[in-house]
């Protein structure tokens, strides 16, 4: 998308090739953000990030990778999260959290957390969307899910109470309080104080029906500044230095194999770096021990950077799209959470036809075009071509949404537009006045069409086979031709040579460049026709038996 490339790299080393994946976005700001998203938008539950991206992508085009690491049972994640400055589950003080500041700047480092209630009586600690030990308390605000975890309590439901930002002091009032089993649902825009074992006598006594109970969660540091919080680690990149050892929570286990791993990181001028290294696939990628992925972050430019979940989490992907390949057997793994650059500027994806060709022979005769934008926006979307040609394509107001558009590369008298070079662009302004730009570029060629082979399905004989592709050229050009798999390794090639205009005829006779009598299979012909418009691309199937 604008102002994000994704890369794909590859490392060959002495045991075996690394294949990296790189998102490189903008330091967050103005149309860009980096933000931590909930599967199934709580809590508890897993769901893959492609999944997660999807259903985001109405409100902001993303890219990014898994987030931190989760509890394989119920899928409650084990560090921090804090969404738009509300905390929505504790951190892990023994482990690195991530933070990303108001200013765009990485926060990275341990945050420790106490939390406490108090009714009639003296302040008492509380657990924040998390159910730990058989004599505490625990408050689960909306953000866990639909109600309390299942366990013998005393519970009391807060209604209305306040959001969960930390470092102040949160209202609510006790509307009912009972002993339970659990499964107690969670009020919107309330909470539910659930206390086990030796905590549910001081919750009975200290917080009867109409008592204002006050709740505080405190973080040191206090992260001022800090809207946005996932966990993570360890700390793997500090000022610009590769750290070995971070001294954190983590078994030899987790940071010493080389296994596929993630990553967030921050350059000295801002830009972040999401990275997913595949791994446990010999021959791809064998991935990386936790600081061998220090060091690739380090010789990446980030100054500072954490780890994030690694083996079968690690995932990449684009609005959707897997990029990477996990590392599980069954594919995708379903996790606790994504960490996504989002962009609501205006996005335009790839045209389908990187070369149109309206010769009317049914092949790429029509371009699509689209756009999308998030928010309601000015837009101007308009083709320009050689010499300055210049097609509109949509003006006006247009609500959020995905916006199609077909062109048939002719204009209003049916004749062929220049061809050369085309450039859709999209001019947006939202409602925020903030102004973006996409744009795609392809070729309209009219060189090459009506590509045919005879027969269809082909008898492979020791002697006379024989294979007829004709091709139409509308100009001269250099022109090659080649018999294919149907994964495009090439058997035979036919032509390597200029060709003038007509049409032109090709045979084959059923061998490979070294003379042998080919197998049976699916194949195709492919001719590609390369001249001062560009190059433009055939491919007609048959198949082939002995």
């Amino acid at each position: 998308m604008p102002g994000v490339p994704f890369t794909r790299q590859v490392e060959f080393t002495a045991h075996g090739p690394v294949v990296l994946n790189v998102i490189n976005a903008p330091k967050p700001g103005g149309l860009y953000s980096l933000l931590p998203v909930l599967s199934n938008n709580a809590i508890v539950g897993r769901e893959r990030v492609t999944s997660m991206e999807k259903r985001v992508s109405s409100t902001a085009t993303v890219a990014g990778v898994n987030g931190d690491f989760f509890n394989w049972h119920d899928g409650h994640p084990s560090g921090v999260l804090m969404q738009n400055g509300v905390l929505e589950h504790q951190p892990l003080a023994t482990r690195s959290s991530v933070g990303i500041g108001s200013d765009g700047m990485l926060n990275i480092g341990r945050i420790a957390y106490r939390g406490f209630w108090r009714g009639t009586g003296s302040r008492r600690p509380v657990n924040l969307n998390q159910l730990e030990g058989t004599n505490g308390v625990s408050i689960f605000t909306p953000t866990w899910g639909s109600k309390t975890p299942a366990a013998r309590s005393v519970e009391a439901v807060l209604s209305p109470f306040s959001a969960a930002v930390p470092n102040t002091d949160l209202v609510g009032v006790v509307t009912q309080i009972s002993a339970t089993a659990g499964s107690t649902p969670i009020p919107s825009g309330g909470a539910v104080l659930q206390a086990r074992g030796s905590g549910a006598a001081a919750l009975a006594a200290e917080a009867p029906v109409g008592t204002q109970v006050t709740v505080r969660f405190t973080l040191n540091p206090s992260w001022d500044g800090v809207a946005n919080a996932l966990g993570g680690g360890p700390l793997i990149v500090s000022d610009g230095k590769p750290v070995f050892s971070a001294s954190q929570d983590f078994t030899p286990s987790q940071v010493t194999p080389r296994d596929p791993r993630t990553a967030v990181g921050q350059r000295a001028d801002g830009r972040i770096l999401l990275v997913a290294v595949d791994g446990r696939q010999p021959g791809y990628s064998v991935g990386m021990t936790n600081f061998e992925l220090a060091q690739t972050m380090m010789q990446l430019g980030c100054t500072s950077a954490s780890a994030l979940d690694s083996g079968g989490s690690t995932t990449v992907a684009f609005d959707g799209q897997l990029l990477n390949r996990p590392s599980d057997p069954t594919g995708e793994r379903a996790v606790a959470e994504a960490l996504l650059v989002a962009y609501t500027g205006v996005y335009a994806p790839p045209v389908p036809a990187p070369v149109l060709s309206p010769n009317g022979d049914g092949v790429a005769e029509t371009q699509t075009l689209s756009y999308k934008v998030v928010r309601p926006s000015d837009v101007e979307a308009t083709l320009v071509g050689p010499g300055g040609t210049t097609v509109p394509i949509d003006q006006g107001q247009r609500a959020p949404g995905v916006y199609r558009f077909t062109w048939t590369g002719k204009d209003t008298t049916g004749a062929v537009e220049p061809e050369g070079n085309w450039r859709f662009t999209v001019n947006a302004t939202d409602d925020q006045a903030q102004a973006s730009t996409a744009d795609r570029l392809f070729e309209l060629n009219d060189t090459l069409g009506s590509l045919t082979v005879q027969p269809s399905a082909l008898r492979l004989r020791a002697r006379g086979t024989r294979l007829v592709a004709s091709v139409a050229l509308a100009r001269s050009a250099q022109v090659t031709a080649t018999v294919e798999t149907a994964g495009q390794i090439v058997v035979r090639v036919l032509a390597r040579k200029t060709l003038g205009p007509g049409s032109q005829v090709l045979t084959w006779d059923g061998r490979d460049n070294r003379g042998r009598l080919a197998y049976g299979g699916r194949y195709q012909v492919h001719v590609s026709a390369t001249n001062e418009l560009g190059r433009v691309d055939l491919r007609a199937p048959f198949t082939a038996r002995r």
